[in-house]
């Protein structure tokens, strides 16, 4: 007799709804961008630096009932959201950095998205040696006998990127160039795919209700000897989280103490990662949208792709991470890493290498 329940409610959706709805969807009117407009030369006209930016440096008044459906969208809704319509081609990369930060700063609270502290990151294909300076198993080689990567130098990479989730509440993404082929954004709820491994496999999908040992490679430590152990999938009151990265699972595996994973577990661990490409969509990405995700609720992945810097097709997103004010409360043991997990709180990110020691 499995111990959870399937969860209803709006967060639970297929791929095939969404490809034709318009329910994740919001547009900027030119008034919102005139909005914007206004307090980007503000905050120009008074110097300040994009990472200084507070939500009282960047007023927003005309966007508030937006900003309030999206909050609303993102934690009760789909869990997702594409706000279209911002004019990029008329910035340059430093404007835009101000105006993304400002406007992430009304929507949620930034967090750091990396050891150094780094609180924006431009998400592109920063060469071949992204390992070396973002996290690499030597040791371990893959069958093509590459390093073994870490989650975050893989983001940096053109390679695709298997489903996963952020250390965030929700993660956006202001999308400037797109490349010249790939790249392409899938997404899936991950309500969707426990309610589904409930179905099939009950057995399979207490597995993980139980805790798995991760590594912290990449995130707050270099080393793969930095682990932890949580759940994938957890509920508190109703409401589910679920926190899943199979690189950060392998890179743990790696490390002699932990534990090796049970069949079962392997086997649950394959049907998650089956049905999140079975339920998940595309989800057309153009310069100019920007595209949020609440982890708790949603997997996202990548497809490879391929820049052509010559036609100034070279693929360059913007990236933020938000702690959200009307976000969940989290069940206990989360701490681990969210540290802390009561509604509303500020929390998630990546501590820097000096609070983190």
């Amino acid at each position: 007799m499995p111990m959870h329940r399937p969860i209803a409610g709006a967060c639970a959706w297929s791929g095939k709804e969404m490809l034709h709805s318009r329910r994740w969807v919001r547009d900027l009117a030119p008034a919102h961008i005139a909005g914007i407009d206004a307090a980007l030369a503000d905050v120009e006209r008074r110097g300040l630096a994009w990472d200084a930016i507070t939500r009282a440096d960047f007023p927003l008044p005309g966007m508030a009932d937006l900003i309030d459906d999206m909050r609303e969208e993102l934690e009760n809704g789909s869990g997702m959201l594409k706000l279209r319509g911002l004019p990029v081609a008329r910035y340059g990369e430093e404007q835009l950095r101000k105006l993304y930060f400002g406007l992430g700063a009304n929507v949620g609270t930034p967090v750091s998205q990396n050891r150094s502290g780094e609180m924006m990151r431009a998400i592109r294909d920063e060469g071949g040696d992204v390992g070396s300076r973002y996290g690499q198993i030597e040791a371990e080689r893959t069958k093509d006998g590459k390093p073994f990567l870490s989650s975050y130098a893989r983001t940096l990479s053109n390679g695709a990127l298997r489903f996963h989730t952020d250390r965030t509440d929700v993660v956006t993404l202001l999308c400037v160039r797109q490349a010249a082929k790939g790249g392409v954004s899938m997404i899936c709820s991950s309500v969707s795919v426990m309610n589904e491994m409930l179905r099939r496999r009950p057995d399979l999908a207490e597995e993980l209700y139980r805790p798995i040992h991760r590594s912290r490679l990449g995130e707050e430590s270099s080393r793969a000897e930095s682990v932890y152990a949580l759940p994938v999938f957890d509920v508190r009151d109703g409401r589910f989280t679920s926190h899943y990265s199979l690189t950060y699972i392998e890179a743990a595996q790696m490390v002699a103490d932990v534990p090796k994973l049970t069949d079962a577990q392997k086997e649950a661990i394959g049907m998650l990662a089956a049905l999140a490409r079975e339920l998940a969509f595309e989800m057309t990405f153009e310069p100019g949208d920007i595209q949020f995700l609440n982890s708790h609720v949603t997997y996202h992945a990548r497809t490879p792709f391929e820049d052509d810097r010559t036609s100034g097709r070279d693929r360059m997103l913007l990236r933020l991470w938000l702690s959200m004010p009307n976000s969940r409360a989290l069940p206990e043991g989360q701490e681990v890493l969210w540290r802390r997990i009561e509604a509303g709180a500020l929390r998630g990110g990546i501590l820097r290498a000096d609070q983190a020691a």
